[in-house]
């Protein structure tokens, strides 16, 4: 898979319904199709695998993640997820084992957000929380809408999202972050998702010649500045926000001209809490620095919070446990953790009970072309899925 959209430092370009993500999406087709699954997509550009032999009183047990990558990046994220889900129905197939309910393959559309600006698009259509019309409607960071490019690809499929329901929802991934590395533990029993918030500031001041007096500027660029590093210095508190983060990620600015006072400039900031925490308390310390700023810099600062609001998640127990004693019983020490990342399954795990598995990657390091797990830790982590997967499914 990693020789699709490779690139030249080892890593991985698929960005989400492009030529390269369909060309991935048809070698994996090839490998399901020749282990007996039908392939099929819904309105959203979901693809599913299914067994051709389906329960009529069991839905079924669905494993996967995604193929879309970063620009730049790596060959596990996402891609490990659908290829253990692969292997799980490879490995049940080779030793004939049957299961009451059917263990079916998705591939969600669009994960990574790297090309269409909102992540996890068509697990969020597929959950309800994201409006199908607005999804299509949705530019790509290249030009074409997400309608336009499922279309052009033919994967606008004819199924409604959401409309063949599962029992639960596996995935397994790369940790994305170095604590399993630092134990030494191959498994990550995940039990939820930190809630993330996106929101931003908008700070109106006044354009002005760069050759004008310092005294009296209401320079929107510096009341930036000042905004950003009056949040990192709130958020360096110790006590307070110990285990939350922010981030201040992307900045506009206008005119942006080497010669002019910016009269106009706006921070998004990201907002991660302490583990499955509410993060409305560090969005409010971010409005009330915003408010400080307006005063202190002769700016107006307005705080838009209803960009993206996702989680908290807390995974459903008995889908947490199954994995829990499927590495139990399979004598790989484990812990139990909560992921600081968004996946699919944080969305999937609104209409149906969702766990995660998480095996190590080296230095913590995702979406990025040096991205590397273990071929033991990747076996570890299919094997504790198999073994969860075929428990939920002969209940």
């Amino acid at each position: 898979m990693a020789a699709i959209g490779a690139t030249a430092d080892g890593g991985s370009r698929r960005l989400a319904l492009t030529d390269d993500d369909a060309r991935g999406r048809r070698l994996l087709t090839e490998w399901a199709v020749a282990e007996g699954l039908e392939p099929t997509t819904d309105r959203a550009g979901n693809l599913f695998l299914r067994q051709s032999v389906r329960s009529a009183s069991r839905h079924p047990v669905l494993l996967g993640s995604h193929l879309d990558t970063q620009p730049n990046g790596g060959r596990f994220d996402g891609v490990y997820g659908v290829l253990a889900a692969l292997e799980i129905v490879r490995t049940l197939n080779e030793h004939g084992v049957r299961t009451a309910a059917p263990v079916d393959i998705v591939v969600w559309a669009n994960e990574e957000g790297g090309r269409f600006p909102r992540f996890c698009t068509g697990s969020g259509v597929y959950a309800g929380v994201i409006p199908l019309d607005e999804a299509r409607a949705m530019w790509a960071f290249d030009g074409p809408t997400f309608g336009e490019e499922l279309d052009r690809l033919g994967w606008a499929g004819e199924e409604r999202p959401g409309s063949v329901p599962a029992s639960a929802y596996l995935e397994a991934h790369i940790e994305q972050g170095a604590l399993l590395e630092q134990r030494e533990l191959q498994v990550g029993i995940v039990e939820g998702i930190r809630g993330i918030r996106h929101l931003t500031v908008r700070i109106l001041g006044r354009t002005a010649h760069a050759g004008s007096s310092m005294k009296g500027r209401a320079d929107a660029l510096r009341a930036a500045g000042a905004l950003i590093v009056g949040v990192a210095d709130a958020a360096d508190e110790v006590g307070r926000w110990d285990g939350f983060s922010v981030t201040a990620g992307r900045i506009v600015v206008e005119p942006n001209a080497q010669s002019v006072v910016p009269g106009y400039a706006e921070v998004t900031f990201d907002v991660r809490a302490s583990a499955l925490s509410d993060p409305a308390p560090m969005v409010a310390m971010i409005q009330d620095v915003a408010e400080r700023v307006s005063l202190s810099r002769s700016v107006a600062c307005t705080v838009d919070a209803g960009g993206l609001s996702y989680g908290p998640v807390i995974f459903d127990p008995e889908v947490v446990g199954a994995l829990a004693g499927a590495a139990d019983d399979l004598g790989i020490p484990s812990m139990r953790m909560v992921s600081s990342a968004g996946h699919d399954a944080g969305y999937v795990a609104r209409v149906t009970p969702t766990a995660m598995v998480f095996v190590p990657c080296r230095d913590g390091v995702s979406h990025h072309p040096s991205e590397s797990a273990k071929p033991a830790d990747l076996a570890a982590g299919a094997q504790v899925l198999l073994r969860a997967a075929v428990a939920l499914a002969r209940r």
